[in-house]
């Protein structure tokens, strides 16, 4: 059992956990500081343990947010945080950087921003081409052995850099974006976390918002929301993947569940191994999310779902080509 399945035992978390990026990075729209500690402290009252963030997510300013609002149940918490990719202060423009060390300087940076001893697991959040792997894991190692770190994970990489890294040091945990139109992990890399008894954290288990019906033809992404970018979001592509959630609006509505409940207790569904972290800015929506914890889907239900949005059905790309190049997940033909 990977250390990140001992941590949710020991706080007792749901296997739903909670992304916290959308507060502060990404989408475009922030939450003012008093209303995001305020989200976060009404996820942990409605049942959140286990919460994640990164060093490049606001430039920083997640981190402080998260240890603004939960250093004070710190032990009641699986914490989590990534390494290895930040915003320039000078440049504004994202740098990936995984020399040992730059990643102790952010781990130690991270560790002052969230108030607290030790994270719970600490990912690389991307491969920087430029450093071996192994160089890269082996830092992390060594902070893990100095109680800085309990775990190492990785992010958006492949089951070959997953096994190269895990051969210098475990890994328990590997975040990749995974949904019912975003099916990458299953080529490889959920194979190979299942044989190493690492866990699959799925990121973006709805879709960016596309599978719990936020997006729409009008929708007019807000200045900075990466989905501005991103091709199936887009055009022509964004018209005709529209088209492929009838049928799974109205399974959702037969069931008696939200569509965002569907998408999640079907990422839950595909393994014991994977852990959704869904994010929202919204509190209403985290309590809906959360409720996803106790939809159980029948093998009829789970047959047609595994049906729909397959990656031939689905137009466009899930990143444009500058994101696709600092990513090693593999893809598709």
């Amino acid at each position: 059992m990977s250390a990140l399945y001992e941590r949710l035992q020991e706080v007792a978390s749901p296997r739903i956990g909670l992304g916290c990026m959308n507060l502060s990075h990404g989408y475009g729209q922030y939450v003012p500081e008093e209303e995001g500690v305020r989200a976060l402290n009404e996820a942990f009252e409605m049942g959140y343990r286990h919460f994640d963030t990164a060093t490049l997510y606001g430039g920083t300013a997640n981190e402080r947010l998260l240890g603004k609002a939960l250093s004070s149940k710190r032990r009641e918490l699986l914490l989590a945080s990534k390494c290895g990719m930040a915003i320039d202060p000078e440049s504004g423009k994202r740098i990936i950087d995984g020399r040992p060390e730059t990643l102790r300087r952010q781990c130690e940076e991270s560790l002052a921003r969230l108030k607290t001893d030790h994270l719970d697991i600490y990912y690389l959040h991307r491969l920087d081409r430029q450093v071996p792997i192994e160089e890269s894991v082996g830092a992390l190692g060594r902070l893990v052995e100095e109680g800085k770190l309990r775990a190492i994970g990785l992010s958006e990489i492949s089951a070959e850099t997953l096994r190269k890294a895990h051969a210098e040091h475990p890994v328990a945990a590997v975040q990749s974006e995974y949904s019912l139109w975003t099916r990458n992990p299953e080529i490889a890399l959920s194979q190979a976390c299942q044989a190493l008894g690492t866990a699959l954290v799925a990121f973006s288990p709805l879709g960016r918002g596309f599978l719990s019906g936020a997006i729409q033809t009008d929708t007019a992404f807000a200045s900075g929301d990466m989905r501005a970018g991103m091709p199936r979001f887009n055009g022509d592509n964004l018209t005709h993947n529209l088209t492929l959630l009838a049928q799974f609006n109205a399974l959702a509505t037969r069931l008696g569940i939200t569509p965002a409940q569907l998408a999640l207790a079907w990422v839950k569904a595909r393994g014991s191994h994977i852990i959704p972290i869904p994010g929202t800015r919204s509190v209403s929506h985290m309590r809906e999310n959360l409720k996803a914890e106790h939809v159980v889907l029948s093998t009829t239900d789970l047959a047609q779902l595994n049906g729909m949005m397959l990656p031939g059905d689905v137009a466009g790309a899930r990143y444009n080509e500058a994101q696709q190049a600092d990513i090693d997940t593999e893809e598709f033909a």
